[in-house]
């Protein structure tokens, strides 16, 4: 399987690009959002995924891992297919998340191909196997809890483990209080 090519871009298609790689080309569906950007004989790196059917064996790739990440998680949403979740990919890597965390169903019926019964199918599928990104998301916190949090991921706690440990601290408790109720919490 190709994962990663680099190389200049030689032509521009409809919805793809031709990549070469050391005299071969490669044609390349990449995100329409990165295709508008992208100028003829510019150096490329991308992130390949590699989609093998009956008929056809066609490349997508992407500027960074964590795109090509999400692609894969919604290639595993049943309903969704390689041009679908490009769509979705485009509108960028975490206002997809955020939408599956807050369950934005709406965020995702604008997006073309989309329609409500697979947004919902999106967001319930993704909730689980993006892994707790509610637990790690610190825009409603208080900045005392992510003082707290940073200094617990300091001692040597993950992210997620500190916020977890945090979950239930009194806001009116200081900073200090707070990491020894999450200590204490963590060593149970």
């Amino acid at each position: 399987m190709i994962s990663f090519l680099s190389g200049k871009i030689y032509d521009k298609l409809p919805d793809s690009i031709i990549l070469l790689v050391n005299g071969v080309g490669y044609k390349v569906t990449v995100v329409p959002s990165l295709y508008i950007s992208l100028v003829l004989s510019d150096l490329l790196d991308l992130f390949i995924y590699t989609h093998v059917r009956e008929d056809a064996l066609d490349l997508y790739g992407f500027k960074t891992k964590e795109e090509l990440v999400l692609f894969n998680l919604l290639l595993g949403v049943s309903g969704i297919g390689p041009k679908t979740a490009l769509l979705v990919i485009n509108k960028g890597v975490e206002p997809v998340k955020n939408a599956v965390v807050k369950a934005d169903v709406d965020f995702f019926t604008l997006i073309p191909r989309l329609g409500h019964k697979n947004s919902q199918k999106i967001i319930i599928e993704l909730k689980n196997k993006l892994g707790g990104f509610a637990d790690l998301d610190l825009s409603d916190q208080s900045p005392e809890i992510s003082e707290a949090a940073e200094a617990l991921q300091v001692m040597g706690y993950s992210k997620k483990e500190a916020l977890i440990a945090l979950r239930g601290v009194k806001p009116e408790i200081t900073i200090q209080e707070k990491i020894r109720y999450a200590l204490r919490k963590v060593d149970k």
